[in-house]
């Protein structure tokens, strides 16, 4: 059974579908991708290009924003935003953090990507944040 909203989102976006691979599960919302990443994985453009891809079928030419929920410990390397800097309809980016520590890697994070780039405590308040630049 697929969850419905499960980040509780509504009446802000529509829930639609999840996108899952061994890495890890993306929730698409009206406008709205929200990744998750499984614990001690080493994220890349190589194992999230194929689901970014089946979600920008789904969106279209639609503007859209991405959440990175931070609910696991993963690495990454910050030199893949430059793959998702050339998403034209991407308008930004927003971290949520769980702690004081990856409130500061999503601080380091934002020098490596030239679109609007933000951390926040949860998802709710960065999914307005995300809103408010597809209104500008």
């Amino acid at each position: 059974m697929i969850e419905e909203n499960p980040h509780n989102l509504e009446p802000l976006t529509t829930f639609r579908k999840i996108f899952e691979s061994k890495d890890c599960k993306i929730y698409l919302y009206d406008h709205v991708l929200i990744l998750e990443v499984k614990e001690g994985v080493t994220f890349c453009y190589e194992n999230g290009f194929s689901l970014l891809l089946k979600c920008l079928s789904v969106l279209g030419t639609k503007p859209w924003f991405l959440i990175s929920n931070r609910i696991n410990s993963y690495s990454l390397n910050p030199n893949d935003y430059k793959y998702l800097q050339q998403v034209p309809t991407l308008k930004g980016i927003a971290v949520v953090y769980k702690d004081e520590n990856l409130k500061q890697s999503a601080n380091l994070e934002k020098n490596f990507f030239r679109k609007p780039f933000k951390a926040f405590i949860n998802v709710e308040k960065a999914c307005k944040w995300g809103f408010k630049l597809l209104e500008d």
